[in-house]
């Protein structure tokens, strides 16, 4: 079905020169009110998008009650989203995973990034875990599953579907197992390390890839050294370090559940020289500082710290509380891998805080690399917020200059 007729959202004047630029987000404040009333349209609508001077610029979905409330689904404002052009997008997507990883262990759908916005699917062999965010996507739920059971016919297909931003979209949260038989842990394969991770209550859908290739690169950094894995999960930096001959390791985190993930992990993969702690990070590496620890390696992978803009001052300042403790705990020519998924942290202001952290505790820093999120994250150059990922390969040197 190609030519559909949709109803229209007319934008404010000048609004659509952030779309034409390449972004794919409609504010409820650049939407015309006056001319088309949000609450005219149901949550989930798809709409034809017009400028004020009535060109039309694509079709979006629409949902009156959220902030962000249209999301374009297509520059042709006669196509909409059906679920031929549903599969066809996961088509493409699964074909760049496909050629880029040999085994089926990836992001396959990241949002708006695939064209697919408020939909994310990622692949754990055989089984298939989908997470639906936004009310447009939700009223595709069906024909996602069957383009799913279509292009990878899995075992398993689990609906993910209770992050915060369906509270935001107005959907209810639930976890719906719509294949197969009742999975409790996940298969994960990345860089040759094994991980099996809790699928109920574990983070967002099981695991985070985005960082696959900074964790690969740590393995380069890693023989014969020891290292420090702080905010650790299921050990993702910490075990891959381990699996590349560091002579010992230690995870942090302050859940008992990921405590016990590592060490599930660590015999899996027949690694005995991993021990954790358990605890709030800040104050764990406070302690190993007054102990007089001192690693080769010091991997820092918060969550977000700075998960709104009005957050920016406070999580800049834990920013730099956490690099000055990293380093403090580095020995001579020590290696600190500060990482951040703050999409409100410019990768140049993380830089600057370690800049400054190195400056305050009197260590000369070197920036070796810096490492950005895998390709199964794929950056859109017009919308920003997708380039997300930041990982910093630092030296520290202690009296050298």
């Amino acid at each position: 079905m190609s030519q559909m007729t949709f109803p229209v959202l007319y934008l404010r004047k000048g609004a659509e020169r952030r779309l034409r630029a390449g972004h794919l987000w409609v504010y409820s404040n650049e939407v015309d009110t006056r001319r088309s009333p949000l609450n005219d349209f149901a949550p989930g609508t798809q709409a034809e998008l017009r400028a004020a001077n009535d060109k039309a610029l694509g079709t979006v979905f629409v949902n009156p009650h959220a902030l962000i409330c249209g999301r374009l689904i297509s520059r042709d404002a006669s196509r909409g989203m059906t679920p031929q052009r549903l599969t066809e997008r996961m088509e493409t997507a699964l074909a760049l995973r496909d050629r880029l990883f040999d085994k089926p262990f990836y992001r396959w759908v990241f949002g708006d990034s695939d064209g697919l916005s408020g939909l994310v699917i990622d692949r754990f062999a055989d089984t298939v875990v989908v997470q639906i965010s936004t009310a447009g996507m939700e009223q595709m739920r069906e024909a996602i599953v069957r383009a799913v059971q279509r292009l990878v016919h899995p075992r398993n297909i689990i609906l993910k579907n209770d992050g915060k931003m369906r509270q935001v979209e107005g959907l209810e949260r639930y976890v719906e197992q719509v294949q197969g038989e009742a999975a409790e842990l996940l298969q994960v394969e990345e860089n040759g390390v094994r991980f099996e991770v809790p699928l109920a209550g574990g983070q967002k859908t099981g695991w985070f890839y985005d960082h696959r290739s900074n964790r690969r690169r740590l393995m380069d950094y890693a023989p014969g050294k020891r290292v420090l894995d702080v905010f650790s999960y299921a050990g993702g930096w910490g075990l891959q370090a381990a699996s590349a001959g560091a002579s010992h390791v230690t995870c942090v985190d302050a859940s008992a559940s990921a405590i016990e993930s590592v060490h599930h992990n660590a015999r899996l993969n027949g690694l005995d020289n991993v021990e954790t702690l358990e605890g709030d990070a800040f104050e764990a590496l406070k302690a190993l500082c007054d102990a007089k620890e001192k690693f080769d390696v010091v991997v820092l992978d918060p969550p977000a710290l700075i998960p709104r803009r009005r957050d920016q001052k406070a999580g800049e300042q834990a920013y730099a509380r956490l690099n000055q403790l990293g380093l403090r705990l580095l020995d001579r020519e020590g290696i600190l891998v500060s990482a951040s998924c703050s999409m409100h942290l410019s990768r140049e202001r993380l830089v600057d805080i370690i800049r400054a952290s190195g400056r305050k505790i009197d260590r000369f820093v070197q920036l070796l690399e810096q490492g950005h999120q895998a390709p199964d994250h794929p950056v859109i150059p017009g919308i920003p917020e997708t380039d997300y990922l930041k990982a910093c390969f630092v030296r520290s040197l202690t009296g050298f200059l």
